[in-house]
């Protein structure tokens, strides 16, 4: 088990390039299913959550090709398998290696996905759920055990699960191996309306109805820029999607699909990282290559807690903060940040909101409504000094320091991938050094974040 021993209180300055979209890359990926014909996919990021979903898929009998890096010299990679089986620790410094595949389905050994060792390998992996539809619509069976990922409360498969029985799956679950087996002949479209805008489950809902026999109306869909990315490259590949970009999605199924070349977004979670980081430690950092239009509301929500970002082309500029203040309400009221669905504030950033008040003026109420669990790791944050109220599992009022009070170093683990970097952000504005275990959790879905960070002037070690 790796730890970072991080010494706090030392300015970054110079370039910072984002890495593709984790949460992007995981329904790409799962989306090479669908077809027998080779698909391209750039800008993939080397991350242990994709990493595992590209071995998964090697060994569903997907044929995967490396086919080289952009962005820094990094070592080489065997052919046919992925890059490196754990995040790159020396070749990617504040620029960010990009690596692309290719992928062929054509030949899926089913008898492996009727394995104990598939069943085994989906658990550990939260992605491996949006395997289902594209297994399901193609094949006619799939199986969906209980995903793995962060432990940050309750995270339903209703949706997908109701979204696969409207298109006319039979669900079966085994009570033994604590799975969902799922059937078809062949899916139906049909119209539905989803409880919850779910982005996994809309997604796939989405690949499932691609092939389905007919029309499916989906209404109350996620939009997010993810889902849009998916929608494009499917209907690249041949399908027909309309409503691209709403929450109202018409999918015309067709016989089969094509190839097609993709190229990832890069991580808007990463970028807001970064935002958060430059202003906690006063740093003055470029973030480049940041698809500024697919931020939506973050640079924004960012200002809010009175942080500066300069615009500049597809760049972000974030000068040095010397102090930040939290704006309120036109009433006076105290300022509330909350997650809400595209396109409002994804939940995914809650956690770099919440440590960044910590040393602002004034004071914000961080609302998480969709896990009861994820600010469960501010008691961390109150044993490095900070001055934060948990509420209840869903609430948490930050009383800033306005940098009269440093947060000191402490020994504290990661519970997950976004407290994780929170917490490394805590750690890098401190006083004194801090140990962070329980890394892995971060590598999960930050690429090589001590070497990048290490290159602007961090004081990161990884033992």
């Amino acid at each position: 088990m790796a730890v970072f021993k991080v010494e706090g209180g030392h300015r970054l300055k110079g370039e910072v390039t984002p890495q593709g979209a984790k949460n992007e890359a995981l329904q790409i990926l799962s989306a090479v299913l669908l077809t027998k014909e080779r698909v391209v996919i750039h800008n993939v990021p080397d991350i242990l959550d994709v990493i595992k979903l590209i071995e998964l898929l090697g060994r569903l009998g997907v044929k995967v090709e490396h086919l080289g890096v952009t962005g820094v010299t990094a070592p080489a990679a065997s052919a046919g398998a992925p890059a490196t089986s754990a995040p790159a620790t020396s070749a990617c410094a504040s620029a960010c290696i990009s690596h692309s595949y290719a992928f062929c389905a054509a030949n899926i050994d089913l008898d492996f996905v009727r394995s104990p060792e598939f069943g085994k390998s989906s658990a550990a992996l939260r992605g491996s759920v949006m395997l289902v539809g594209p297994l399901l619509t193609r094949f006619g069976f799939a199986f969906m055990p209980k995903p793995g990922g962060d432990k940050i409360g309750r995270r339903r498969l209703d949706t997908h699960l109701i979204g696969f029985e409207k298109l006319g799956a039979k669900l079966d679950f085994q009570h033994e191996g604590s799975q969902f087996e799922l059937s078809a002949n062949r899916l139906k479209g049909c119209y539905m309306l989803l409880d919850e805008a779910s982005v996994t489950g809309t997604a796939n809902i989405v690949m499932a109805a691609v092939l389905a026999q007919g029309t499916t109306t989906i209404y109350n869909a996620a939009c997010e820029p993810y889902l849009q990315q998916l929608c494009k490259m499917l209907n690249r590949m041949g399908a027909k999607i309309s409503g691209i970009g709403s929450n109202l999605l018409t999918i015309e199924g067709v016989e089969s699909l094509g190839s097609t070349e993709h190229t990832i977004l890069p991580d808007m979670i990463e970028v807001g990282s970064f935002i958060g980081l430059a202003a906690m430690t006063a740093s003055e950092i470029t973030i480049k290559n940041v698809a500024y239009e697919q931020l939506g509301i973050i640079p924004d929500q960012f200002r809010r807690l009175g942080i500066k970002i300069e615009r500049r082309g597809d760049d972000i500029y974030i000068p040095t903060h010397e102090n930040y203040e939290i704006d309120s309400f036109l009433d006076g009221s105290i300022m509330t940040i909350a997650d809400a669905p595209w396109p409002g504030l994804t939940p995914d950033l809650l956690s770099v909101f919440l440590v960044v008040a910590t040393q602002a003026k004034g004071s914000v109420l961080i609302h998480q409504k969709m896990f009861e669990s994820r600010l469960f790791f501010v008691d961390k944050l109150i044993d490095m000094g900070a001055q934060i109220i948990l509420c209840d599992p869903h609430r948490a009022t930050i009383i800033g320091h306005n940098r009269e009070f440093c947060l000191r170093g402490t020994r504290m683990a990661s519970p997950d991938i976004r407290a994780g970097i929170a917490l490394l952000i805590a750690a890098m504005s401190a006083k004194g050094t801090s140990v962070i275990e329980n890394i892995e959790q971060i590598d999960r879905g930050y690429q090589n974040i001590d070497g990048r960070l290490n290159a602007l002037g961090a004081k990161i070690e990884r033992i």
